[in-house]
């Protein structure tokens, strides 16, 4: 159904969904999964780290809002792992499933001459067979729940990728080409899947602070990485890096039935940094 045929708090409400968010024991998973807790939906996610996981469902246990999300740990770059993730989003969140938010990843800094067999095939893994993969299986949950729908919306997928995938960085080539299979994965999915009422869309960050960059094994002089960011700002037309909680807006945006006609779009939040000269 089209947002116009709505009422606004219809159309800006995601209460009573449900959604499956991978990544998200910290930055911007972390901040997707407290978006969407926020307005309502029901989620579950996932880390690689049981630990770690366990302290964030602590925590979230203490806010009323974010007391219902359920988590396991999963390596998505391992094919069984993801298998028993929506096995277990599926069982938690009562069989439906209305959004799928494709997070997680890795970086890499490292040379194109420098970079291993081991070193290609896990990023791929981790940052886009996973998307991939994850997708089907989420495919017949999303179509259930849109043909369950009352108000006749559509489900939705949401891949987060990166201006890396659309701009050129050194030591990135194996991450910019997952981020860029990514985004026409996005575009093909949500033209292949549109007659079954599944939206499909892709959020591109810029640089974001979060602890992806210490999490890649980079090691890095705290003057040096400091003038990287500096360098890196300043071709930022805002002069600022994001915030985890602008791109989970987003994210909550695109999942909404106010985003009823947006599918197969790559959009960036990057304070300018992809159309500045």
């Amino acid at each position: 159904m089209a947002a116009s045929g709505r009422s606004r708090e219809e159309r800006w409400s995601l209460a009573g969904k449900t959604a499956l968010v991978t990544g998200g024991s910290k930055g911007i998973g972390r901040a997707i999964v407290e978006e969407l807790a926020g307005f309502g939906v029901r989620v579950h996610t996932c880390a690689r780290g049981d630990a770690e996981l366990q302290e964030c469902l602590r925590r979230w246990g203490a806010d009323g809002r974010l007391a219902r999300v359920t988590a396991t740990a999963c390596d998505v770059a391992a094919r069984g792992d993801r298998e028993r993730l929506v096995a277990a989003a599926r069982e938690e969140l009562g069989g439906r499933l209305d959004i799928l938010v494709n997070n997680a990843g890795q970086t890499m800094f490292r040379a194109a001459t420098e970079t291993t067999a081991e070193d290609y095939a896990r990023l791929m893994a981790t940052n886009l067979e996973s998307c991939f993969h994850l997708a089907q299986l989420a495919h017949p949950l999303l179509v259930a729940a849109a043909a369950a729908s009352p108000g006749g919306e559509a489900s939705s997928v949401v891949n987060v990728s990166s201006i890396g995938g659309l701009v050129s960085y050194p030591a990135l080539s194996v991450y910019s080409a997952t981020k860029a299979a990514m985004n026409q994965l996005t575009r093909s999915l949500a033209v292949e899947w549109a007659q079954d009422k599944v939206r499909v869309n892709c959020v591109a960050p810029g640089g974001v602070r979060t602890d992806i960059v210490a999490s890649s094994g980079l090691k890095l002089d705290p003057e040096v990485e400091r003038k990287m960011w500096e360098a890196e700002m300043a071709r930022v037309p805002m002069r600022r890096i994001g915030e985890p909680e602008e791109i989970a807006s987003l994210v909550a945006f695109l999942c909404m039935p106010a985003a009823s006609y947006i599918t197969g779009q790559v959009i960036c939040a990057d304070g300018g940094r992809t159309i500045a000269a």
